[in-house]
């Protein structure tokens, strides 16, 4: 427990440091100091409960109680004064009912209930602590490179705000933290809205026009799912008498019907922190932010606590139908729509929101079906989307500062101009779509658990969304592996805090893929077992042994003579008359001069937004209404 709450506890430590620290030396030593400290301390948690099932530990505190009442009241308070201060009246609204009913329910309801084992861990706990702990601390460290050259870009007499920056950074690694280690679920509440409040303050950290209304957007759909949070604990308090995560989840999973509601409203505030169809284009508009608050935030971390819900609520969605059709669907749609909408994206970090919607949408559709097999299907996606998505997330963000542009198109040559970062970044895209890498392993056994329920509509939107996904990762990764020319190297003034993180993190892939059966073995099994009593490895452990073997030596292929290039470099030769090699001009048939360029199909007129979208969110959104009806008639029929 003494763990527990050190990993809690010392990021906000850190932070309140930070916020005062501002020279730029300092900052680096704390934050690289803490960094290695927090991920050390994950490491060894992990090590220590391998394999463990759900331990509670004994600790209750009324104090504690109130100060999550406190931080609820002051979370709902700065929303307020930014929704009156930029006169946004939905924001307004949502803070003030929150207020109100987070007063009403500590002093009405919560304060008669006990929770003895406020804390807890069990493997997937664990996986999470990892990916927070690990990938979390890796981007803080990628961050001091990346803000020293976003500040040196600002313009001349800007005030540095990078202290605010990195103490909303490490609060967020504590929430996140209090959000997979909390039994009670309202300290477990608390967490989810310190996430969201931090997501506000990070997309909203240029002040431009567009930055803060992408971050009003972000807090109103989120406090939408705060507000169902809220109503759950509401029916959770009062109708089942329990705020204990693991009593809730054994009376869903003993008499799904007196839970429908609660698991409903649960489920929807894991569907707008997941930002999933009709929420995900708050995720779309948090892209306005720095780099490492769209890997740490919106691609590792604070989205995963959304499906973390969800997967958590996976047995009660087996035996509860209204909630677990809800999800299934909302998330299977999202899945296929939004594949198809990266298809039609050239700006990277678009690409890799839209991707990261439709593989939260993935995992999403597995907790739904609530099965053993999907459930260790969502487990992997998990661990690998986290971590590919920050790699390249992370990638994107060096290379938009050494290119000019984070448009696909205009990443022509990037493996002779940035050799080892092209190198990296191909990495991640191989993670993301092609055999044997995990993330293909995980989808296929999300596959194979969908063809098992019989659900024919899911396989198919698996199918179509899957095809998607091939199409738009290979043309991004045709695009990095174009050599022709005689480019500059440009990545020579890359800082070392930002080669650390990315190595870090293409180390990590490469490790989860070699040990996929050693995780699947010692974490991911053994979590399943604990909640179903059975395994739920639907591949052959042989056959992943081999996949992972494949993956090392597609790894090693890769990265073999990186930096030892000693090849002649000659002339750009064109076929035909050519007018100027080194532009790629050439005198075509008519005797007029044409360019030797390549570009790919986006096919905007096919998988454009403005086609697409409203059919999801229309779609999504009649689902959410129809499931919420059916609860409430539920609800009813009970009294």
């Amino acid at each position: 427990m003494a763990m527990l709450g050190f990993l809690i506890l010392f990021p906000l430590v850190v932070a309140a440091v930070l916020l005062v620290v501002r020279n730029n030396r300092a900052r680096n030593v704390i934050v690289g100091a803490s960094a290695l400290v927090i991920g050390l301390a994950s490491i060894w948690l992990v090590a220590t409960y391998l394999g463990a099932p759900w331990v509670s530990f004994e600790f209750e505190s009324p104090v504690i109680d109130y100060v999550s009442t406190i931080v609820s009241v002051l979370v709902a308070a700065a929303i307020l004064y930014y929704g009156i201060r930029y006169k946004n009246v939905w924001a307004c609204v949502l803070a003030v009912i929150q207020v109100v009913g987070s007063l009403v329910f500590e002093f009405g309801f919560a304060h008669a209930i006990d929770v003895t084992e406020g804390l807890y861990l069990d493997s997937l706990s664990l996986l999470m602590a990892f990916i927070i702990g690990v990938i979390g601390s890796g981007i803080c460290v990628y961050a001091l490179g990346y803000m020293e050259d976003f500040q040196a870009h600002e313009p001349e007499g800007a005030k540095d705000r990078r202290p605010v920056f990195f103490a909303l950074m490490f609060v967020f690694l504590a929430a996140m933290f209090l959000i997979v280690f909390s039994n009670n679920m309202v300290w477990l509440f608390t967490g989810w809205e310190v996430t969201t409040v931090c997501s506000f303050l990070l997309i909203a950290y240029t002040r431009t026009d567009e930055a803060i209304k992408n971050a009003f957007r972000q807090i109103i759909m989120n406090m939408l799912g705060g507000l169902a949070f809220l109503l759950a604990l509401y029916v959770s308090a009062i109708q089942l008498g329990t705020l204990s995560l693991l009593e809730f989840l054994q009376i869903g999973v003993s008499n799904p019907a007196l839970v429908v509601l609660p698991v409903c409203a649960l489920a929807f505030a894991g569907l707008t922190k997941a930002a999933q169809m009709p929420f995900h284009t708050w995720l779309l508009g948090a892209m306005v932010a720095p780099t490492p608050t769209s890997a740490l935030l919106h691609s590792s971390t604070m989205v995963k606590a959304g499906v973390f819900l969800l997967v958590k609520l996976a047995p009660v969605f087996l035996v509860c139908p209204v909630p677990s059709v809800m999800v299934i669907l909302v998330g299977g749609i999202t899945f296929a729509l939004c594949s198809f909408m990266a298809i039609s994206q050239t700006n990277a970090k678009r690409v890799l929101a839209y991707s990261t919607i439709a593989n939260l949408g993935l995992i999403t559709a597995c907790a739904g079906v609530g099965t053993p097999e999907a459930v260790w299907a969502a487990a992997f996606l998990i661990l690998f989307h986290a971590i590919a998505k920050s790699l390249l997330f992370l990638c994107v963000g060096t290379a938009e500062h050494h290119i000019g542009s984070r448009d696909i198109e205009d990443m022509d040559l990037l493996f002779e101009r940035m050799p080892r970062l092209a190198r990296f970044m191909m990495l991640g895209i191989m993670c993301m779509f092609i055999a044997p890498f995990g993330m293909l392993i995980a989808k296929w056994a999300t596959l194979v658990s969908f063809v098992d329920t019989g659900q024919i509509a899911l396989v198919l939107l698996l199918a179509f969304g899957s095809a998607a996904t091939f199409m738009f990762w290979a043309k991004w990764l045709g695009k990095l592996s174009g050599i022709a020319g005689r480019p500059d190297n440009v990545e020579m003034t890359v800082h070392k805090s930002e080669w650390t993180s990315i190595m870090l993190m293409a180390v990590l892939i490469i490790i989860g893929c070699v040990c996929l059966p050693v995780i699947s073995w010692i974490i991911v099994e053994p979590y399943v077992y604990s909640v179903f009593g059975t395994l739920g490895q639907d591949i052959a452990s042989a056959n992943l042994w081999i996949a992972s073997i494949a993956a090392a030596i597609i790894a090693i292929v890769l990265f073999a003579g990186l930096g030892r290039n000693k090849a002649k470099k000659v002339d750009i030769y064109l076929a035909g008359v050519s007018a100027d090699n080194e532009a790629r001009v050439f005198r075509n048939s008519l005797s007029g001069e044409s360019s030797a360029t390549s570009r790919n199909m986006y096919l905007e007129g096919v998988f454009g937004e403005k086609r697409i979208n409203p059919v999801g969110t229309v779609a999504c959104a009649l689902v959410i209404i129809v499931a919420f009806a059916f609860s409430a008639v539920a609800l009813l029929g009970l009294f």
